[in-house]
């Protein structure tokens, strides 16, 4: 066979298979991709689901730490800040008990 006829006698057996067919080829062929991916990453041993779980949770309370430490840094600036904002007030309306 040639390589000209090659594509025609793919078309010809394509031909010959019915859409279920088809479909369920392609299913399997998705399902062996899946179970290749997940034992490349080590999730094949039917715990891969609780795996993942375990991985989004963690993540989310890693979001959740980083944006409460960010606003605790806010918090403490503005606090600083304010803090900083009555003591020079205080000295400059001399209410600290400074010379007079």
């Amino acid at each position: 066979m040639t390589d000209p006829e090659k594509p025609a006698a793919l078309t010809e057996n394509m031909m010959l298979l019915r859409k279920e067919d088809f479909e369920e080829l392609l299913n399997h062929a998705a399902e062996r991709g899946a179970e290749r991916v997940l034992s490349h990453l080590g999730l094949e041993n039917g715990h891969a689901a609780r795996d993942i779980r375990d991985l989004r949770d963690l993540i989310e309370a890693w979001r959740e730490a980083r944006h409460t430490a960010w606003q605790t840094f806010i918090r403490v600036l503005t606090t600083g800040l304010l803090a900083a904002l009555l003591v020079g007030a205080a000295i400059k309306l001399k209410l600290m008990g400074g010379t007079q």
